[in-house]
Order: structure tokens, then C-alpha cells, then sequence
């Protein structure tokens, strides 16, 4: 399908991989629905074809596996460049995920990330920057600037029983219990040509905070359940923050 993305500087980067993640796929998604029991909301919100961001908030370390499984199209989410050694190191490249560097501005994420929306693929992204309270009560201005480049909708995600009430980032759901994702209606962003202010950015960054938070009190009602809340031992995020 050809890409509603108008190529600008970043046109010719090729981007990461597509063969191994259309690939594997099936296999993950069948390996998520045999460990927990996975109920989808709304999936009609992700379009069928064309650009589309995919802003989820983060709980747990379940939160992208289980994002990648169900989403009826491959997504490339954007990760911490830490998850990025040894064997899972490769194995994520090779399925086409995007190392961040969440310390300081990454250039070359930031062409990854809009490469694939120019192609007219999928890209996830947590604008919390980490596993949290899952509220989005602080976001980063990222996916607002991925949004005002490319023009692609961005469409709420919500992730619920990814993590248990007082477990650690690291902390998976019991087995077969009940696992909640929730997508919400795609919203653009005013589409800003270069120069892209700060003030600006960020503007956009707390309007959208506002239809995030918004779908998260939407998720909760809809599925009957809480957030966990915060991680006994929140990782300390350095960087600019959008607050409500």
C-alpha cells in the first residue's frame, strides 16, 4: 500500500527489518494465548493499512510482547537500547525492533522510528519512557513529534493484568490469568512542517496526554479492573517530561 508520508529528511532510511517479524508473529501470538488468557478491545481503531502509531502505556514486561501478538498488522516498537545484548540483542534487531537511547536525544532512533511510518507500517512507542503506574500521567514529547512529522494517527493503548498490584518491573501475571488490551480511536496531530519548536512539540505532547489519560479511565470501566500501580522501585527516567 503506498505510504501516506511525505519522505522529508529521513527519506531513504531504510529502516529496520520486516521479513523475520511477519514471520515469527503467529508463533508469539500462539504462545501469549496459550500462557495467559488475552482479551482485545477495539482493535478495529488500528487501520487496516497506512502509517499509524501506536502509543501504549507500560506496566510490565509483558507490555511489548503482548502488543506485538495481538495487533493484527507487525509492529516495530521502539526499546530501551539496554534489552539490546547478546542473544535477545539480536533477536530483537533481527525482528525488527528500535533500539532508543533513553539517556539523550537519539538521531538514529528518531530516523528508524519515521522510516517505518513512511513505509506505512506500524510503530509502537510508550510515552512514559518506562514500566510504571501505567497512567500517563507523565509522558515524553516523542511520540507528539513522530506524530507532527509524519501526519500518522496515533491510537491509545492500554494494557491491563500485565503486571500484579506490587510486583516488580520485572514481574509476570500468573499463568492463565487474564490479560486486558485496549485501543482506543486513532486522533492526529496538527501535521508541522520544519523547524518543529520545542514549545510547540509540547504543546501537542499535553493535548495528547489528555486523550491518553482519557482512555485510560475509558479502559478500566470497559474491562472491569484497576491499574497495579506504581512499581515498588520506579526507574529513574532523566530526561524532559510532559506533566497534566
Amino acid at each position: 500500500m503506498t505510504s501516506q508520508v511525505v519522505p522529508q529528511y529521513w527519506s531513504g532510511a531504510q529502516g529496520p527489518p520486516r521479513r523475520s517479524l511477519k514471520t515469527v508473529r503467529p508463533f508469539v501470538t500462539g504462545l501469549m494465548r496459550t500462557a495467559w488468557k488475552v482479551r482485545i478491545y477495539d482493535q478495529h481503531h488500528v487501520p487496516a493499512g497506512g502509517p499509524v502509531i501506536l502509543a501504549s502505556n507500560h506496566l510490565g514486561i509483558l507490555d511489548g510482547p503482548l502488543l506485538c501478538a495481538v495487533a493484527h498488522r507487525p509492529v516495530h516498537a521502539v526499546v530501551k537500547q539496554e534489552m539490546f545484548r547478546g542473544t535477545t540483542g539480536r533477536a530483537l534487531r533481527r525482528l525488527g525492533q528500535i533500539p532508543v537511547d533513553r539517556e539523550a536525544y537519539d538521531p538514529g532512533a528518531v530516523k528508524s522510528a519515521l522510516a517505518v511510518l513512511d513505509r506505512g507500517d506500524v510503530l509502537a512507542i510508550y510515552p512514559e519512557g518506562a514500566r510504571g503506574a501505567g497512567d500517563f500521567a507523565l509522558i515524553k514529547p516523542g511520540v507528539a513529534y513522530l506524530a507532527m512529522c509524519t501526519g500518522a494517527p496515533v491510537v491509545p493503548v492500554v494494557c491491563l493484568g500485565t503486571r500484579p498490584s506490587g510486583g516488580s518491573i520485572g514481574t509476570l501475571p500468573r499463568m492463565r490469568s487474564t490479560v486486558d488490551v485496549v485501543f482506543g480511536p486513532p486522533v492526529r496531530l496538527q501535521r508541522t512542517e520544519w523547524p518543529r519548536r520545542t514549545h510547540e512539540v509540547r504543546e501537542q505532547a499535553r493535548w495528547l496526554q489528555k486523550w491518553l489519560v482519557s482512555h485510560v479511565r475509558y479502559s478500566c470501566g470497559v474491562t472491569g479492573r484497576d491499574l497495579p500501580g506504581p512499581v515498588p522501585r520506579p526507574e529513574t527516567e532523566p530526561g524532559p517530561v510532559v506533566t497534566s
